[in-house]
């Protein structure tokens, strides 16, 4: 196995007797000695060393420095181990005795140095050993307290300057220190692992690379070179580097720091197989550890490995009952497998147990969300805002970001909700707090506005973000959208097209560079062109935006929207093979699944393959309205009717301002026999036709709603004039 080293563990300076023959140095980094001399019946009276400046420097009396260095050492012993102040103060008397019979000893100043460190006074200690230092430059136990000084000042004031020391820098003072010692013990590996790690602070890769590089060929089975070699390419940038370096040593040789730092880096990756591999060697290894549990149930997580995450998890959690992120990830697991209320119930434990926790209140008002309970998911989500809110109005920047975060989750229920005037007021309270926020609550008050069919509304509040960022790329394609929507179709096109000759445009990420500002503005212009069948010149958009899509995510994207244009055309064969080339792409892309799927059932073909797709695009994104429609329209199409309005009820309640989810609906109920409940159904349709902007309405969709009205009030008139009154539904 590797040898593990702590790369920065504690470590005690020698002070030595004075006398050299009786009392031997112990290593540089060893325990300090506890001289407890038997004394002489007659002790030898403290002799005051003759000043330099009166004469001849007197001899040493090593006798005498010998007697008052094992008194000091018993009132050290008496301090560190009682917290004594008394015998704090009398042990550095009895060093400054002993250094009096004996002034020019190393070991006694090594030794007056180190106490002054242990017992918290460390100006005095870093001015011992730098007067020591000028006598004997080379003296390596100075040189470690003076790095062991510099270490504990980065740690404890987390800055590079120390007003106490008298050479300024703290961190050029420990690589000062440390480059010295390294230079006096150069096969220390310990030394030049600090070191390594101290350049890697400063950001000198290339010094930090050197040093560990040279401590793993001296002890080639330290781990620790190991993991700081391979944690400094990570920093770099280099995970592939870093990933070479751990996969050197043998797999028997891992142990499970190794396996977790392996998995990290794979991770990182994207490597997800091979991270779970890692972490499982290192939980085989370390079954009970905690981290190991947390993070290989994560990396299963990640790879949709649900039921062996949860059980990573579950033993996380009882091995450690108050571990509330566990809970969290049960929970978590619980809602992706469909177990809604099971996970609701984990999760409002998780918040009994840390009322505190952001994760908590968030899965809470989703789960609340999933289930439909609108009402209290709005409560959930103004707790959390309430919670993450100032009096002032000043927020640090994660403060901002969390209090953005519940105030748009609370938006979109309100939104949710058909509550126009509540979602607006609080998407308003991102756009105060500026910066980004800002933004994504103007972008969100658009998407409001537009979806209840307030065109003119969703163009002004567009038309005012674009003005105040006239470069955001983002914005400005958004305004142009309100004015498609708004039936300005020519003005919406010729403002995106223009901006095919605008320098300097930015996005959400910042500036974009021309190839990629001509790919989203082509993307965006056959997505215009296909809204109002103009087919042939979509196409062309689609063709000059395909050889700038060099991603894999930006080249599904692209099939998918020639999918839908071909759709829209009645094309089905090409759209179907534009929407399975964009899946082997992306294959858990919700959006994809869930058109091809529902092409297929409203086709009538291949319905339990179009239910297999809906479903996991469902599992994906289970508060999306039009994904519960085409689920409901999908068991519709194969009879299984109650399956079949539990989804289309839940996606009217999503999509109350969508005609074709009525629509839907009223077709089910007819099915069924609730002509009343279907005319009811199908008004609403017709009504939110009547609103919507002429792009989004099929050409006889409309036509087709109104007979089935008319037909069905026919049916209503007979019932309700055979039976002399209305009859219930």
């Amino acid at each position: 196995m590797m040898t593990s080293k702590s790369v920065f563990m504690p470590c005690r300076i020698s002070n030595a007797a004075a006398l050299l023959i009786l009392l031997p140095v112990t290593a540089a980094f060893g325990q300090a000695p506890q001289i407890k001399p038997a004394l002489p019946s007659s002790t030898p009276a403290a002799t005051p060393a003759a000043s330099p400046s009166t004469g001849d420097a007197q001899a040493p009396n090593r006798a005498v420095a010998y007697y008052h260095l094992a008194l000091a050492n018993i009132y050290e012993d008496e301090a560190l181990e009682n917290g004594n102040v008394d015998a704090s103060r009398l042990a550095v008397d009895e060093y400054k005795n002993a250094l009096n019979a004996d002034p020019t000893s190393p070991q006694l100043n090594d030794g007056l140095a180190d106490l002054y460190f242990r017992t918290g006074h460390i100006h005095e200690a870093e001015v011992t050993a730098r007067n020591l230092l000028k006598n004997t430059p080379d003296n390596i136990d100075a040189h470690k307290l003076l790095g062991r000084i510099y270490l504990r000042q980065l740690s404890d004031a987390s800055n590079a300057v120390s007003s106490t020391s008298p050479s300024g820098n703290v961190l050029d003072q420990a690589i000062a220190e440390f480059e010295k010692i390294v230079g006096l013990q150069p096969k220390d590996v310990e030394d030049r692992m600090v070191l390594g790690q101290l350049y890697t602070v400063k950001h000198d890769t290339k010094k930090a690379e050197e040093q560990f590089k040279i401590a793993q060929s001296i002890e080639p089975d330290s781990e620790e070179a190991v993991l700081n070699l391979a944690r400094l390419y990570a920093e770099s940038g280099d995970i592939a580097h870093a990933v070479k370096v751990i996969e050197s040593v043998p797999v028997n040789d891992r142990s499970p720091k190794v396996e977790v730092a392996l998995g990290a880096a794979y991770d990182q990756l994207k490597q997800t197989k091979n991270a779970i591999a890692a972490y499982q060697r290192a939980a085989d290894m370390d079954p009970g550890d905690a981290h190991t549990l947390d993070v290989l149930g994560q990396a299963l997580l990640a790879d949709n490995q649900l039921d062996e995450a949860l059980k990573q998890f579950k033993l996380l959690a009882e091995s450690d009952p108050e571990n509330t992120e566990a809970l969290i990830h049960i929970g978590e697991i619980q809602r992706r497998q469909g177990h809604y209320e099971d996970a609701l119930a984990t999760i409002r434990k998780a918040r009994k147990q840390d009322a505190t926790s952001l994760e908590a209140g968030y899965n809470e008002g989703l789960l609340l969300d999933v289930l439909g309970r609108f009402d209290e998911a709005a409560q959930t989500y103004a707790q959390m805002v309430e919670s993450t809110s100032h009096a002032n109005g000043a927020y640090t920047g994660e403060e901002k970001t969390n209090r953005s975060f519940f105030l748009e989750r609370l938006g979109q229920i309100y939104h949710e909700e058909n509550k126009t005037d509540q979602s607006i007021a609080t998407y308003q309270k991102m756009v105060d707090m500026g910066g980004d926020a800002a933004l994504r609550g103007l972008e969100s008050q658009v998407e409001v506005y537009g979806e209840a069919k307030m065109f003119d509304r969703a163009s002004e509040i567009a038309r005012k973000a674009s003005d105040a960022h006239p470069k955001d790329l983002d914005l400005k394609l958004m305004l142009a959208g309100t004015l498609v929507e708004a039936g300005k179709n020519d003005e919406g096109l010729a403002m995106t097209k223009a901006l095919l000759d605008t320098p300097g445009l930015t996005s959400n990420k910042g500036p974009i560079e021309n190839s990629e500002r001509d790919r989203l503005i082509w993307m965006k212009v056959g997505q215009f062109d296909t809204e109002l069948r103009r087919w042939k010149d979509a196409e062309d958009a689609y063709a000059k935006a395909t050889p700038l899509a060099t991603k894999n995510d930006d080249k599904a994207y692209l099939l998918f929207l020639k999918g839908a244009l071909s759709e829209r055309q009645k094309h089905y064969e090409p759209a179907e093979q534009m929407f399975r080339q964009a899946l082997e792409l992306d294959p858990s892309n919700a959006m994809t699944l869930n058109y091809l799927g529902y092409m297929l059932a409203d086709k009538g073909v291949r319905l339990p393959e179009a239910l297999k797709l809906i479903r996991k695009a469902v599992e994906l994104d289970p508060m999306n309205g039009a994904y519960l429609d085409s689920l409901g329209w999908t068991y519709f199409k194969l009879g299984q009717y109650e399956e079949a309005e539990e989804n289309l009820r839940q996606a009217v309640e999503r999509e109350q301002t969508d005609p074709a989810v009525h629509d839907h609906l009223g077709e089910l109920y007819e099915k069924t026999g609730r002509i009343r409940l279907a005319a009811a159904q199908w008004e609403l349709s017709l009504a939110e036709y009547a609103k919507s902007a002429p792009s989004d309405i099929e050409p006889g969709e409309v036509a087709k709603v109104q007979r089935k009205l008319e037909s069905a009030r026919v049916r209503l008139a007979k019932q309700d004039s055979a039976a002399g009154s209305p009859k219930p539904e």
